[in-house]
C-alpha cells in the first residue's frame, strides 16, 4: 500500500485521538524501507600537497587525482580536494609532509630518497607514462657547438650538470658518474647557469618548453639544446599517508579504472600529446642512465610513450 493510501485508511478506521501516533509509526516504517545509499554523507576531504614542482606538473597531477577520485565516487563516496602548492625547499620539510604536516597524498618520482626513512604507501602505477625521464637540456647559447658535438656519455661527463638543492635526480646523475653542482633553488637556477657555475640543466620533455619560456628565455643567453636526449626510467607516482590505507586502495582502484577506460590517455594527450614530436625526441642522440632509486615494485618499469 502507498503512504497516501495508508493515511486515508487511518482517517476511516482509527479514532482521531490515535491518528497522530499511527501516522508517525507509518512514516517511520516507510523511512526504514529506504536504502542506505539514499542518505546524504559528507564529502571526504583529501589533503593534497602539490608543491616543489613546475606549474604544468601541478595542474596535471591535480587533474589526475580528480579523475581517480571521481572514478571511484560511486563506490567510495563524494570527495573534496584540499590542495596546497606551498614549496618546501628543505629536504626535511618535504620528507615530513605526512608525518608532521598532515597531508594525505602527493605526487613525486618513484623512490624519492627524501622519503627513504619515512613511513608511506607507494601506489606503483605511473601517472605520466615515463615522460619525465626523457630529459632535455637547457644550456648557454654560447656553448651550442660544444653540446652539438657530444655523441656519448663520456663526452657529456666532461661537463657539469646543475640542479637545485634536494631534487631527486641529483643522486641519480652522481650514481652514473656525472659531475653535479647541487645548490640553490629553482628560482636562481638559470641565473647561476648564465654565471657559468655549471654547464647545463635538464628537465622532462613534459615541462622543458614551459620552464624555458617562463624562466630562462628572457635574457636571450640560454637555449633549449636541440640535439641531445638524456633518458632514464623515472616514473611519477602517488604516495599516500601510511595512516590512510583506505585512500591508498581508492587511489589504486581509481588509477586502474582510468587506465583501462582511456581517461588517463585523454588527460596525458591533452597536456603532452604533441611534445615528443615537437622536441624531435626520436632524432636526438640518446644517452641512457641507470636509475638506482627505483623501488622494487617498479623495477621493470618501461615508458608507455
Amino acid at each position: 500500500m502507498s503512504s497516501t493510501g495508508f493515511f486515508h485508511l487511518c482517517r476511516k478506521v482509527i479514532p482521531q485521538t490515535f491518528l497522530l501516533a499511527a501516522c508517525c509509526a507509518a512514516a517511520m516504517a516507510f523511512a526504514a524501507d529506504k536504502p542506505a545509499s539514499a542518505e546524504l554523507k559528507p564529502a571526504t576531504a583529501i589533503k593534497f600537497w602539490n608543491g616543489n614542482k613546475t606549474p604544468s606538473r601541478q595542474q596535471y597531477e591535480r587533474e589526475i587525482l580528480d579523475a581517480v577520485l571521481t572514478a571511484t565516487e560511486a563506490t567510495k563516496g563524494t570527495f573534496s580536494i584540499v590542495e596546497s602548492r606551498e614549496d618546501y625547499p628543505l629536504a626535511e620539510d618535504e620528507a615530513s609532509v605526512f608525518r608532521s604536516k598532515g597531508f594525505d597524498i602527493f605526487g613525486t618520482v618513484a623512490g624519492n630518497q627524501k622519503l627513504a626513512n619515512e613511513q608511506k604507501i607507494l601506489i606503483p602505477l605511473p601517472l605520466m607514462k615515463g615522460i619525465l625521464g626523457y630529459r632535455i637540456l637547457i644550456v648557454r647559447k654560447a656553448d651550442a657547438a660544444t653540446f652539438a658535438a657530444i655523441k656519448s656519455a663520456a663526452d657529456l661527463k666532461k661537463l657539469r650538470m646543475g640542479i637545485p638543492n634536494t631534487w631527486a635526480d641529483a643522486g641519480l646523475f652522481r650514481h652514473n658518474g656525472y659531475p653535479v653542482v647541487e645548490k640553490g633553488s629553482f628560482d636562481d637556477l638559470f641565473q647561476r647557469l648564465e654565471n657559468n657555475e655549471f654547464d647545463y640543466v635538464t628537465f622532462g620533455a613534459n615541462e622543458v618548453t614551459s620552464v624555458f619560456t617562463e624562466r630562462a628565455a628572457k635574457s636571450g643567453k640560454l637555449i633549449v639544446e636541440p640535439s641531445l636526449l638524456v633518458y632514464y626510467p623515472f616514473p611519477l607516482v602517488f604516495y599516500v599517508n601510511p595512516q590512510q590505507p583506505a585512500l591508498a586502495d581508492r587511489v589504486t582502484n581509481g588509477l586502474q579504472t582510468i587506465s583501462a577506460n582511456g581517461e588517463l590517455d585523454k588527460i596525458f594527450n591533452r597536456f603532452y600529446g604533441d611534445l615528443l614530436g615537437q622536441l624531435h625526441v626520436a632524432k636526438r642522440t640518446r644517452i641512457t642512465l641507470e636509475n638506482p632509486i627505483l623501488p622494487k615494485e617498479m623495477a621493470g618499469f618501461k615508458p608507455a610513450i
